[in-house]
């Protein structure tokens, strides 16, 4: 069954709208590293219509440009691109196509194509979020900018239950970034004061 991951460039207080101020001033070989690996898990892409609109209005040209991001342009280029959006679209970039119906049935579908090596959502807070509170994603892949953005959207909304997370790898870079990979977990044994107080210094 084919993984669901989200790659996300988040600020420290859990903004994961970049702003391009916040966000490029940190983004080192380490990150591009980062990006990369991340890219390879993949050979789908899940994205909503703001990211979408995003991606087809740079990366098309910047492939036709032939510059040094020209490689990474075509890699995406070559990428399923399935696109959510409760309204129509006019698809300019190659290999896009309108995910078909309900999104949680949609995505289950995808998890479950035998054909799919992967599923990477960049960005696309608020896909991520749905597919969050539908248990869907396996892993959130979160590059942690050391800043505090305070303002924009966040990655978790308010809501009833808890996530609980384990972490499955991290890696502080010399910029202050801090790439730390979430897998769903069970949640621990109930404690309370009283159990946390035997941990106390005596």
């Amino acid at each position: 069954m084919a993984k669901v991951i989200s790659t996300l460039f988040i600020a420290a207080d859990g903004v994961a709208e970049i702003d391009p101020d916040w966000h490029f001033p940190y983004f080192d070989e380490n990150m591009g590293r980062a990006v990369t690996e991340d890219y390879d898990t993949s050979d789908t892409l899940l994205i909503g219509r703001g990211t979408y609109e995003s991606f087809a209005g740079a990366w098309p040209d910047r492939e036709a440009a032939g510059g040094e991001d020209a490689p990474f342009a075509k890699v995406i280029g070559d990428m399923r691109k399935v696109v959510v959006s409760r309204q129509a679209l006019e698809f300019t970039w190659r290999n896009s196509e309108l995910i078909d119906g309900d999104l949680v049935a949609a995505v289950t579908a995808l998890k479950a194509d035998a054909g799919i090596k992967g599923i990477l959502i960049p960005g696309s807070i608020t896909v991520v979020q749905q597919l969050l509170a539908a248990g869907l994603v396996d892993e959130l892949r979160l590059l942690i900018h050391p800043v505090a953005a305070r303002k924009g959207q966040k990655l978790f909304d308010e809501g009833d239950g808890v996530y609980h997370l384990k972490v499955v790898a991290t890696e502080a870079f010399p910029t202050g970034v801090i790439r730390v990979i979430y897998a769903p977990s069970e949640p621990p044994a109930p404690a309370g004061y009283d159990e946390a107080k035997s941990q106390l210094p005596e």
